[in-house]
């Protein structure tokens, strides 16, 4: 609950409940707020048990930490009943990266390329800019502003 905290932390909040509410009561505020965590807990496991007795057998394995969605896929990957782990071990995104830039460059990317990846009609693409006039201005268009 408290991972976060570090000791300068620790010691400043000590510090502070010493000074709002002074040593003479400290103890008696610390069994209280102790006291309350503790009845929350209490409930909390208490409604965790009702819920489990009405959702009856078939969810006797149920845990409420699987409501979190990351712990829920979390769990799911890690079963792997779907094959989950061959769908994502079966893609190299760097050799699929490494053919679409081959192929947009024009260069013969070995032995993975394909003749679709090349274009429909075989060719080669230019991709280079052609020069354009300095004396031409393009032409207005008021529709397009």
């Amino acid at each position: 609950m408290f991972n976060d905290i570090g000791p300068l932390e620790l010691v400043t909040l000590i510090i502070l409940a010493v000074l709002v509410f002074g040593p003479e009561k400290l103890p008696k505020v610390i069994q209280d707020v102790t006291r309350t965590i503790r009845k929350i807990r209490d409930f909390s496991e208490s409604a965790k048990q009702d819920i489990r007795q009405e959702l009856g057998p078939e969810f006797k394995d149920f845990e409420f930490e699987d409501l979190n969605p990351k712990t829920f896929i979390r769990k799911q990957l890690d079963n792997d009943d779907l094959g989950l782990k061959e769908i994502r071990n079966g893609f190299d995104l760097k050799k699929e990266m490494a053919e679409v830039t081959d192929a947009v460059h024009g260069r013969d990317s070995g032995a993975g390329s394909s003749s679709s990846a090349s274009g429909a009609s075989g060719g080669k693409v230019e991709m280079t800019k052609q020069p354009a006039s300095t004396d031409e201005r393009p032409p207005y268009d008021a529709d397009a502003t």
